[in-house]
């Protein structure tokens, strides 16, 4: 009960209200776009190439393009090229000291480098569309009508106003309506495959008779076992004890109180995931090119990386947890901490403030950053591997004995669809659960009761529409 009144209490602040409206127009605009097709494209011959694709790269960019890929829209591209522009400006963050001074500049500085990254983005898209055009004419399979100069500048130009629209859409969501605007938008893009996986999932149990009863309860428990696990690891803090000393200001007496500081297990979210999958997503799509497939040593090189190879879980492991501790070093300083606490009187209680208490801070940081990296590792794999499997008899030497030994579903997985994975699952409860804390925290500042039990220290007020 309290849940529905508390969604009852969105639509009661005006400004709440406008906000959710706002986003929820704006998302709608991003599926309506989703459906107009590519010019110059037999939409339904690259449907036929695509279903044959299925389980490759082409599955994972459609997961973040909300099925634009399948069916090659306007909106294509999606949020990728502003991902991968993110990546390039933060990684160069830490090795420019351009970059590095605008971002301690504050809100001027950060205005500076989002600018930057929109330029960025409109080059990457160029370039990426540019590939596309140049990858469907070179394809035998009679997907472009008019092959030519004339279709790779109109889908250069077609692909590129869309991400560059998609951009728009989500800084403005994130301006003017509520959460996260580019979360939100691959957010989107995940759910809408919902009604598919119900209609798949009714399909295989009840018409083709290719699940039992008890494998589709196996894999509902597990999925219910893997949101809860989701839940209870984003919710997760390390608690460091903070005591003020008493400080005389004037006729007041200031501080003497004790508090915490709150260190996130998964202070980085689903980020590490996208940039990680963002960067392994790369040498998969060059392996597409057709000078690429003529090298036989880099060809196979890549083959050796591509989706449920031994290598790229391994990189994709290594990937994630050093984006972990990469976008942790952004947003949290130990050193800046810890003079910040001995400037107002401040100390952690058995460390003595300025460099030990750093050194305090930043062994802690490390150890949970290292427990929120094997969580998203864990969380990301098994699901995909349960999904597609692991390709273990491809291993050099031990290939054959361990396709000999291994379990069939642990080579070539339990063929269940994609949107299942650890991946999409992590940025839907993740993101979820950021923009539900993004109103509820607006709702309490306004002395409405929130969604959990524990915001229910402010109580609200009763009103009607």
């Amino acid at each position: 009960m309290k849940l529905f009144e508390a969604f009852a209490n969105m639509f009661r602040v005006p400004d709440l209200r406008k906000r959710l409206l706002f986003a929820l127009g704006l998302l709608a605009v991003y599926r309506l776009g989703g459906h107009i097709p590519t010019p110059g494209i037999n939409i339904q011959r690259w449907e036929e190439f695509f279903s044959s694709q299925a389980g490759s790269i082409f599955g994972f960019f459609d997961l973040f393009a909300g099925g634009n890929i399948r069916r090659l829209t306007i909106f294509a591209l999606g949020i990728m090229p502003y991902i991968t522009a993110s990546i390039i400006l933060q990684l160069l963050t830490v090795v420019v000291p351009t970059l590095e001074k605008l971002q301690k500049e504050g809100e001027l500085g950060r205005r500076k480098i989002t600018q930057w990254t929109r330029y960025l983005t409109i080059i990457l898209s160029v370039l990426q569309s540019f590939g596309i055009a140049q990858g469907l004419m070179s394809m035998q399979q009679g997907i472009v009508i008019n092959p030519g100069f004339g279709f790779t500048l109109l889908t250069i130009l077609s692909l590129t106003t869309g991400s560059a629209f998609i951009m728009w859409l989500g800084e403005q969501i994130s301006e003017r309506g509520i959460g996260n605007g580019m979360s939100l938008i691959i957010f989107t893009g995940i759910v809408v495959g919902l009604p598919n996986a119900i209609s798949n999932i009714w399909t295989n149990v009840f018409v083709t008779h290719e699940w039992s009863a008890f494998e589709l309860i196996a894999i509902l428990v597990m999925m219910v076992a893997v949101v809860a696990f989701i839940v209870l690891v984003e919710r997760g803090e390390r608690r460091i004890p903070v005591q003020y000393a008493k400080r005389v200001v004037g006729r007041r007496v200031m501080g003497g109180q004790s508090t915490h500081m709150p260190l996130k297990v998964n202070a980085g979210g689903v980020i590490p995931v996208i940039f990680a999958s963002s960067i392994l997503a790369f040498p998969q799509q060059l392996a597409l090119m057709s000078w690429v497939k003529s090298v036989g040593w880099l060809s196979a090189l890549l083959a050796d990386i591509r989706h449920g190879e031994p290598m790229y879980y391994l990189l994709f492991v290594a990937g994630i947890i050093f984006f972990c501790f990469f976008y942790v070093s952004i947003i949290f300083n130990p050193n800046e901490a810890a003079d910040n606490m001995r400037k107002y009187g401040g100390f952690i209680p058995g460390i003595r403030p300025g460099r030990n208490t750093s050194d305090y801070m930043n062994n802690i940081l490390t150890k949970i950053t290292v427990v929120g990296g094997i969580y998203l590792s864990i969380l990301c794999i098994i699901p995909d591997i349960m999904i597609s499997g692991i390709k273990l008899n491809h291993l050099w030497l031990i290939g054959d004995f361990v396709d000999r030994v291994s379990p069939r579903f642990l080579l070539e997985g339990l063929n269940v669809q994609f949107y299942f994975g650890g991946t999409s699952l992590l940025i839907v409860v993740g993101v979820a659960m950021d923009t539900i804390n993004q109103i509820e925290a607006q709702l309490i500042m306004r002395h409405y009761e929130g969604f959990t039990p524990r915001s229910g220290r402010i109580r609200g007020r009763r009103s009607s529409f």
